[in-house]
């Protein structure tokens, strides 16, 4: 399997400015993008290296979490305005957590990121309320539209 960090390599080439992150849009909507906490739950050390990085190049504040239970009691529950996270981790799993997080009242939009393809997974997980899903690799833009599309929908 491909790197984490080599899976964002195709859209990261594109000429930029020196030292500067992909465009995020109007220095409004920069602003606004600073305020929201990014959680990544996956049990992927790769993942929870990586994504972090890349959503501060996009301006947002990110946690990392190796598990659905650590994330639970971080702390971090309230204060996260969107949700990526992985669907198969030892333990709870990602939709486990997505029901659990429904059954206490928490209402943050939730990204579900795979590497295996099953269509009938997605569409319930969509169903039951996910705001989004990606597979394994996606691009940074791919990433990007999924936490705006989620930051729209609270």
């Amino acid at each position: 399997m491909i790197s984490v960090e080599r899976q964002y390599q195709s859209t990261m080439d594109a000429p930029q400015a020196e030292g500067h992150a992909p465009a995020v849009g109007s220095r409004d909507e920069r602003i606004a993008i600073e305020h929201h906490l990014v959680s990544i739950v996956d049990d992927d050390e790769s993942v929870r290296e990586s994504l972090p990085d890349l959503l501060r190049e996009f301006g947002f504040s990110s946690r990392a979490f190796s598990s659905a239970e650590a994330f639970l009691s971080s702390g971090c529950v309230d204060e996260s305005s969107c949700l990526i996270l992985d669907i198969a981790m030892p333990g709870m799993s990602g939709p486990e957590l997505q029901r659990e997080l429904a059954r206490r009242g928490e209402a943050v939009p939730i990204i579900f990121i795979t590497g295996h393809r099953d269509d009938g997974v997605r569409a319930r997980l969509l169903k039951e309320g996910a705001a989004g899903f990606l597979l394994k690799p996606f691009s940074d833009s791919e990433l990007l539209a999924a936490v705006r599309t989620a930051l729209q929908s609270t």
